[in-house]
């Protein structure tokens, strides 16, 4: 299942998003993982939830993202969530791209919750992509 955020920046999106990491990590049976570009969210995570910084791994386009993902869930079938802050940002804020990644991880996420963050306005969102909000 895949759960989309959207609205412009400072909407509050990710201030959720911390919400939803922390308590899953609280009531999840299996691993938590928390994908964000830059390393903002160090100390309002918990440590329980593996947190991942694309900037060091150089995940730059909405490809490499979906690639990114299907890695850290192929490495590991314990995981029950994957949270990901800024996608639209880290997809290099190409919609067309992403939107093509939503469809391509929703494909792949039967047994694991994906929930994700993306800037952009809800009036200027593409119906491939507010399909997920």
């Amino acid at each position: 299942m895949i759960k989309l955020f959207i609205g412009s920046k400072g909407s509050g999106k990710t201030k959720t998003l911390i919400e939803l990491v922390n308590n899953a990590t609280a009531s999840s049976n299996g691993s938590v993982v928390c994908i964000e570009k830059g390393d903002k969210l160090t100390h309002d995570v918990t440590y329980k939830a593996r947190l991942v910084d694309t900037d060091y791994y150089k995940v730059y386009t909405a490809e490499s993202l979906y690639g990114f993902i299907a890695g850290i869930l192929a490495s590991n079938n314990d995981i029950t969530d994957v949270f990901v802050d800024s996608a639209l940002k880290i997809c290099g804020d190409d919609t067309a791209a992403f939107e093509i990644m939503l469809g391509k991880l929703q494909a792949i996420s039967d047994s694991v919750n994906i929930v994700m963050t993306a800037s952009i306005a809800v009036d200027e969102c593409p119906a491939g992509i507010k399909a997920y909000a």
